[in-house]
């Protein structure tokens, strides 16, 4: 058995069995601590971590049943293995049904006890990756997490941390790219349904009869392909959320079980004719007009309001400018640390770019231009030329536009905005020396860096 640094804890008021296993798991590698009390036993568990408990059941004064039972009542995860003598398997099934792990009885040969403890421990290891994996999530997903400090989206943080203790369905209306997914795990991961699961369906990559089949399940042979039952992923989201994204794509039919779902809480299998309960809270998004497709017929209106309880509109990007500094110097951070890069920075005139461009692709494009520019940047501060070309195209032609409608003041402006960069770049960003180069006070330089905002560097 290879040896591990797994603790265990074993309770048995029967003194031999106690040493011999304690040799025994001590031998193979593990920590063993040990106990011929059964209320001992307890208040050694609660004091310090095990990854596995082995208790026998029969014992004076407080029964292995008892110890089961408290201290799966103290930590609902603890891996708990018995151990009983033949005559009482009754009641080592009664302490299977109370949460125990297994049992085994006595005698039993060393190689048949180090098996079962080796299915428990890998029982632990699975609970524990469980655990950690629910809590990076909630980490992931928690408000702290989603960036932004600009009114509108601070707006949208106020409904969603008042909303998320609820069970009331949501619909979260924004462009492509505005994070609504982001949102809707935010919500779910913040709420009393954290540790159930949570289900993401786009509505608008499947066709109906695929999509019917993924949210409802299907029995054998209700549909040519139908080789066995299967579970829809309203029962799969059972206890927790399902998130239906451009839930305004989906056809009258797909519709009107939705409207059942939200209100029966149940739904029906295809082909089949059973009533199944499910208790799960609805988050849908979509980035579509739904009371202009209820006017042209294309969407059901009792569906409208019951997905509209709580809707939340998710601004686009361009009308969060202020936030684009803030994202960028979380995108850097992310992609540099991911490729491994030196990057530290990006050059102000490169953030003014950014700040004045549209976004159409909202943050999902803004993450995709800062991924791409430090995987193509060499040196530590990502310039201009590490912009796709429809940016740095774009940022000529606003160029150009401004000279045109700004007169004479505009251009000067920017041929002294120039000047000034050029020299602060040749100087490394020391202030004193580029006011020497230019010849100005380094009152005035302050002043004009401030002006065109060339001091207002992003770092990673």
């Amino acid at each position: 058995m290879t040896a591990t640094k797994n603790k265990i804890l074993v309770i048995d008021d029967e003194k031999s069995m106690l040493e011999f296993l304690s040799i025994m798991l001590t031998k193979d590698g593990f920590s063993v601590a040990t106990s011929d009390k059964g209320q001992e036993g307890i208040n050694m568990f609660k004091k310090t971590h095990f990854d596995l408990v082995i208790t026998d059941i029969k014992m004076s004064k407080v029964s292995g049943i008892d110890v089961l039972k408290s201290i799966r009542s103290y930590d609902t995860s603890a891996v708990v293995l018995m151990i009983t003598a033949y005559a009482s398997v009754d009641t080592a099934i009664e302490a299977m049904k109370l949460g125990a792990f297994d049992y085994i009885t006595k005698p039993f040969k060393i190689e048949e006890i180090r098996v079962v403890i080796r299915k428990a421990l890998q029982q632990r290891k699975l609970l524990d990756e469980n655990i950690n994996l629910k809590n990076q999530l909630k980490s992931e997903y928690d408000f702290g997490n989603i960036i932004g400090s600009s009114l509108p989206i601070m707006d949208v943080f106020d409904k969603v941390r008042k909303i998320s203790h609820t069970d009331a369905t949501v619909i979260l209306y924004g462009e492509t790219g505005t994070g609504k997914e982001l949102f809707a795990r935010a919500i779910h991961y913040n709420s009393h349904r954290k540790s159930k699961p949570f289900i993401s369906v786009d509505c608008g990559a499947l066709t109906e009869t695929l999509l019917e089949s993924e949210l409802f399940g299907h029995v054998k042979g209700s549909f040519t392909g139908a080789i066995e039952h299967k579970k829809g992923l309203f029962e799969a989201a059972h206890g927790g959320t399902i998130f239906l994204d451009e839930v305004g794509v989906a056809s009258p039919q797909i519709q009107t079980k939705l409207l059942r779902v939200l209100q029966e809480h149940e739904i029906k299998r295809v082909g089949g004719n059973k009533n199944i309960k499910v208790d799960v809270r609805v988050i849908a998004a979509t980035n579509t007009d739904l009371e202009q497709q209820i006017k042209d017929g294309k969407f059901r209106e009792d569906l409208f309001y019951r997905l509209s309880v709580i809707p939340i509109v998710l601004p686009p990007l361009r009308e969060r400018i202020d936030d684009i500094p803030l994202l960028v110097s979380h995108f850097l951070k992310k992609y540099a640390r991911k490729a491994g890069s030196k990057i530290k920075k990006m050059l102000p005139e490169v953030v003014q770019i950014l700040m004045k461009y549209n976004w159409p692709g909202n943050i999902r494009e803004l993450e995709n231009v800062i991924e791409r520019a430090v995987i193509l940047e060499d040196g530590d501060i990502i310039a201009i030329e590490s912009l796709p070309d429809k940016l740095r195209e774009w940022e000529m032609e606003i160029d150009e536009k401004q000279i045109i409608e700004g007169g004479l003041k505009n251009t000067i402006d920017q041929t002294e905005r120039n000047m000034i960069l050029k020299a602060f770049k040749e100087c490394a960003e020391n202030q004193y020396q580029t006011a020497k180069k230019l010849k100005v006070s380094r009152q005035n330089l302050q002043y004009k860096l401030k002006k065109y905002r060339i001091i207002n560097v992003v770092t990673g």
